[in-house]
């Protein structure tokens, strides 16, 4: 597994504690719901008094590990005693073999030759019927290569740009035309890039064209000459600087189930607010690479999803140069199934890698 755990497991806790504390999690993660010294009694392996059981329920509360919610008589885990149990209770078994191939059949059921996009839906899907949360995808700017440009006036300012990659991608996208351009311009423009187009990248093309500069000036007029470097700036509508460009979400509705009432209703809007922001695509993709394999992040651990006390597994995914091209998980409630959801992601992150390999 490629999981890092973080935190302090630094805390001493006797056979007694370790028992009462990981029953009050596992009994939370299960339901969601306060556990008290009663139950708590009946079901630890050593017997205790409802008593004792207080008295050590009070040394976890005094550590910070639990807390009383309201005036009920069970404790539930504080943020930070979910984090001491994901470092230092939490057991991430591996998947199985089955588990494995249910995976790759339902991310690619229908052979290799499925748009990116649609692999990428099926992973998201995937992982939020997996959990009680939403399944995330992140995808950052491809290069593909490119095999046609096109120019299709609409209005007298404006066109729609199309570009067509190697692999029959397809991009379209409305840019502005320079006053007083012909539709010969248009043209024109299109058979110069056309021209030069074969077997490059977007990023190479444009390197050669800075050395084609007096060619460029030479055969196109000053209004094609813009219309190439518009055209050139339209692929994927993404900056060049590799940033994320696309977010998948499935399964808002899973969190809606866990909604208790208008505070957890209002955070949920957070949540949904923050996922609707190109910033937090940037964000949850540096969260995934900042150490190696699949990353937990508990509520107030992740600034972008604080306000809404939100969790978030995130595991990033490469290309074949090792570079990192997008990032996969689930968001969810603090009480998300972590030692089934972590080997999951894990996997998923692995299959994506690999698909998105096959397809670049």
């Amino acid at each position: 597994m490629g999981f890092m755990a973080r935190g302090d497991n630094g805390i001493p806790l006797d056979d007694r504690s370790r028992e009462i504390f990981r029953n009050i999690v596992e009994g939370y993660l299960e339901t969601g719901e306060p556990v008290g010294s009663r139950n708590l009694s009946r079901l630890l392996p050593m017997s205790l008094s409802p008593a004792s059981v207080r008295n050590v329920m009070s040394d976890l509360e005094e550590l910070g590990l639990i807390y009383a919610p309201h005036i009920s008589a069970g404790r539930l885990p504080t943020q930070s005693g979910l984090r001491f149990f994901v470092d230092a209770f939490m057991q991430v078994g591996d998947l199985s073999e089955e588990e494995r191939t249910s995976i790759e059949r339902q991310i690619r059921p229908e052979g290799r030759d499925r748009p990116l996009e649609s692999l990428m839906n099926e992973a998201s899907r995937l992982l939020s019927g997996a959990s009680r949360g939403a399944g995330i995808v992140i995808t950052t700017k491809s290069d593909p290569v490119l095999k046609h440009v096109e120019f299709i006036r609409l209005e007298p300012t404006k066109a729609l740009a199309v570009l067509v990659g190697e692999k029959n991608q397809v991009e379209n996208r409305i840019i502005d035309l320079p006053a007083g351009v012909s539709s010969s311009q248009l043209t024109e423009a299109a058979n110069f890039l056309n021209a030069h187009l074969t077997g490059q990248t977007l990023v190479e093309l444009r390197g050669q064209l800075e050395k084609l500069k007096a060619q460029v000036q030479n055969e196109l007029t000053v209004l094609s000459q813009d219309l190439v470097e518009r055209g050139l700036a339209v692929w994927s509508g993404s900056r060049e600087d590799g940033k994320p460009n696309q977010l998948i979400v499935r399964g808002r509705a899973n969190l809606l189930e866990a909604i208790a009432g208008a505070e957890d209703l209002d955070r949920l809007r957070m949540l949904f607010d923050d996922l609707e922001k190109k910033d937090s695509l940037i964000e949850i993709l540096e969260l995934a690479e900042s150490g190696p394999g699949v990353r937990i992040f508990i509520g107030s651990e992740n600034k972008l999803f604080s306000l809404s006390g939100s969790s978030l597994i995130v595991a990033p995914y490469r290309d074949q140069e090792e570079r990192i091209v997008g990032a996969v998980g689930v968001i969810g409630p603090t009480r998300l199934n972590y030692s089934r959801v972590v080997p999951m992601v894990d996997y998923t992150a692995q299959v994506l890698a690999r698909l998105t390999r096959q397809q670049l």
